[in-house]
């Protein structure tokens, strides 16, 4: 047979290779996927209420150290059990079925029992196709790599939640990766040089080095700007991390967009923030993009190129209208990046690590508003905050 290799690149999921086999003799084929872009560095979990037939067409890419999960069936694909997979929910169940009954024969010749009660666990899964009561289907990886389709993209979808979470140790041990035991530099070396290091390109995978640089932002605080350049393909990107601790409240910013003038003003979005444009039905969950120090226009144009760029908007995966709706997005977003619209662009960072300039600083802004809240039990867990102990830590060790 023939096997076909591409390499593509996807947002939100990185670099993957899509591996495609054909026989003409038995007109056999199969398709698999392998992460080719770097492990992230959050986990994320996909939560899918499945209330519809157009739910189980959802394409989803699953790694292969990805765990697939129906909890009202108490079923669970492990890590590592199948290869990458870049398919929909109905074929995912459907592997799922055809995994089961493989070895069926011989179970009814040794164990007549078992092979009653798996016969029966395959009913309830080919039942689950037909959606005659709703289900959850949820994918879990640790190495951020898996996706779920949004179908009402660029819009918030309401039956879809992601959650992005710290690795516990023995998941980073099962992805291979170790801790850095190299001595950290302090504080002051960072304010006084640029550090650089080696990587590699996320777009060519050619050796490059990464800058980085601790940096004061007038009337905020320090961060870290990260800057890689590809002498190979040219490719440069930046990225911001917080130099310093969570806040103990969360912030929610919101700007009216009145005058272009606002699109030069300087934003700092961390990889806890969100954002939202309320005209535009239009909501970037957080870890989208990553951190970024640019101007609100530079924002908006990623924005913009993140929506055009996907692939589930183009080409055979593309539902009928989708490319439209697409469309009219982007042409709504340029509209407002050329003045043409007003628009209310919000940012809700639950760790407070996020600013937008308030060019009237040390005044105060009429067209932006600060607000500080008490972050909620979900959102401290996604923050690692709810397990953290900071008093008291070493009374009851045992030492």
């Amino acid at each position: 047979g023939v096997t076909r290799l591409l390499l593509t690149r996807i947002p939100f999921f990185k670099e993957i290779i899509v591996s495609s086999f054909t026989c003409d003799s038995c007109s056999w084929s199969n398709t698999e996927i392998q992460s080719a872009g770097r492990i992230q560095e959050q986990g994320v979990r996909y939560t899918l209420a499945v209330t519809s037939r157009q739910d189980m067409n959802r394409e989803v890419v699953k790694t292969d150290c990805a765990t697939a999960r129906i909890p009202e069936l108490d079923f669970e694909i492990p890590a590592f059990t199948q290869r990458g997979v870049l398919t929909t929910i109905e074929g995912i169940i459907d592997r799922a079925v055809a995994g089961l009954e493989q070895d069926q024969p011989a179970r009814r010749a040794t164990d007549e029992e078992v092979a009653s009660k798996i016969d029966e666990f395959i009913g309830k899964l080919k039942q689950l196709k037909e959606v005659r009561s709703s289900f959850t289907f949820v994918v879990d990886d640790p190495s951020g790599n898996s996706f779920v389709e949004n179908p009402h993209a660029p819009r918030r979808d309401d039956a879809l939640t992601v959650t992005r979470y710290r690795r516990t140790a023995q998941q980073a041990a099962m992805l291979g990766l170790q801790a850095d035991e190299r001595p950290a530099a302090s504080a002051e070396d960072l304010r006084n040089e640029v550090l650089q290091f080696n990587t590699n390109c996320p777009e060519c995978n050619a050796p490059a080095s990464t800058n980085m640089k601790l940096v004061q932002i007038p009337h905020f605080k320090e961060v870290i700007i990260m800057a890689t350049n590809c002498e190979a393909c040219g490719h440069r990107t930046n990225e911001v991390k917080s130099g310093g601790a969570i806040e103990p409240q969360g912030t929610r910013i919101t700007l009216r967009l009145t005058d272009p003038s606002d699109l030069t003003r300087d934003i700092l979005k961390s990889e806890t923030c969100s954002v939202e444009i309320p005209e535009l039905e239009f909501e970037l969950g957080m870890g989208a993009l990553g951190g970024k120090f640019t101007t609100l226009e530079g924002l908006l144009k990623d924005i913009a190129e993140l929506v055009e760029r996907n692939p589930f908007g183009l080409g055979d995966s593309c539902a009928p209208g989708r490319a439209q709706k697409l469309r009219e997005f982007v042409g709504k977003l340029q509209e407002i990046m050329e003045g043409k619209a007003t628009a209310h662009f919000i940012m809700d960072d639950p760790a407070g690590n996020s600013y937008l300039q308030n060019v009237y600083a040390p005044e105060e802004d009429p067209e932006l508003r600060v607000e500080r809240y008490e972050r909620t039990f979900e959102q401290n867990e996604a923050l690692g905050l709810n397990d953290m102990k900071t008093e008291g830590y070493e009374e009851g060790d045992g030492r």
